[in-house]
């Protein structure tokens, strides 16, 4: 049996960072995820893409943002339970949540923090036949390593962003790279449609619109596809990979039983105080919780996570007051004995 302070489900930037402001409290957190790896959808879904708008990074790329949090946490120690999804919870007394995965690992924890993102999310897949014998074969639903295209011919479906940001990246990887999207008009970032403008109109991306895939063919392995042209006669376009990017279908999964307030598929929460759900001691944290004025930003979910913190420290330290110290003034003492800390003014006299 695990136990733990605070048991973390989800390992995004939220539930990263909320281990760290648990270890400035003398806290200790456990995380349980669903996927493999530390990362969430950051690690899975666009770890080559850069982010703009996490305070002090003009940009970092979504898998180093989740390299620099795990550094960050590694002196509070804190433990995963990876490629396990929570299940079931119980109150086992007034103290202490128990939680069980899918594979049966126990957990216990004094609070309980979801910071599950979207939950789990499948991609949205074709609806043509045999899809099923290509995936991992060719037919690839995430770029998680854009080299694994290099010198490729590569064909990209969809008409959103994370479709013209891959058509755009891999121009520079693959040796052929062709959009496909059902209309003329693309629903995305402004820069991003223009910049795909500008790379067909170099002939480093062929474009074909209004136009859909209709099938996949292949001995063993994707080799070419079908595609219908604005009504037009059928044909094949050879390709090493098929890349459909029509969006994920976020579920909340085993979660949703838990008898938590759920509004359109997410977690209901008390945003005027610390981030708890209608359950006491259960608290939701980044994209999977709502409340008015909700923004589903990174930046958003490190706030909800430091709040909540706090409301743990209170609620398993009564009547024991916490004074707010800066690190700077303070210091960081890490579980395993590391202590970081400014350098000390120094006291000389100026003759």
């Amino acid at each position: 049996m695990i136990t733990t302070d605070i048991l973390i489900i989800g390992a995004g930037p939220t539930g990263l960072f909320a281990v760290f402001e648990a270890g400035l409290l003398k806290m200790k957190c456990h995380i349980i995820d669903a996927l493999p790896q530390p990362g969430g959808q950051l690690t899975e879904l666009y770890p080559k893409k850069p982010i703009f708008d996490i305070p002090g990074y003009p940009s970092v790329n979504a898998g180093e943002l989740i390299d620099n949090l795990m550094e960050q946490i590694k002196q509070f120690q804190p433990g995963f339970t990876l490629g396990e999804t929570a299940v079931s919870y119980s109150k086992v007394d007034d103290e202490w949540f128990e939680v069980i995965t899918n594979k049966g690992t126990v957990h216990r924890a004094k609070a309980i923090a979801i910071a599950g993102g979207l939950g789990t999310f499948e991609p949205r897949k074709p609806t043509f036949e045999n899809v099923a014998d290509y995936e991992e074969k060719g037919l690839e639903y995430f770029v998680k390593e854009p080299e694994h295209f290099r010198n490729k011919k590569v064909v990209i479906a969809g008409g959103g962003d994370s479709a013209l940001d891959w058509s755009i990246f891999l121009s520079n990887v693959a040796s052929e790279v062709t959009l496909i999207h059902r209309r003329n008009e693309f629903r995305g970032a402004l820069d991003s449609v223009e910049k795909v403008q500008d790379l067909k109109n170099q002939g480093k991306i062929k474009l074909i619109t209004p136009a859909e895939v209709t099938g996949i063919k292949g001995d063993g392995k994707v080799e070419s596809i079908t595609v219908v042209k604005d009504g037009e006669e059928a044909y094949d376009l050879e390709t090493d990979y098929f890349i459909p990017l029509f969006g994920l279908t976020p579920k909340l999964g085993d979660i949703s039983t838990w008898g938590l307030n759920i509004e359109k598929n997410a977690i209901v929460v008390n945003n005027a105080l610390d981030y708890q759900t209608n359950i006491d001691g259960i608290y939701a944290i980044g994209d999977i919780n709502t409340y008015p004025g909700k923004l589903k930003l990174i930046l958003c979910g490190f706030h909800e996570a430091t709040l909540m913190c706090q409301s743990v420290y209170n609620r398993l330290n009564p009547g024991k007051k916490y004074v707010l110290k800066y690190t700077t003034v303070s210091g960081v003492d890490g579980f395993d004995g590391s202590r970081k800390e400014a350098e000390k003014a120094v006291v000389k006299k100026i003759d």
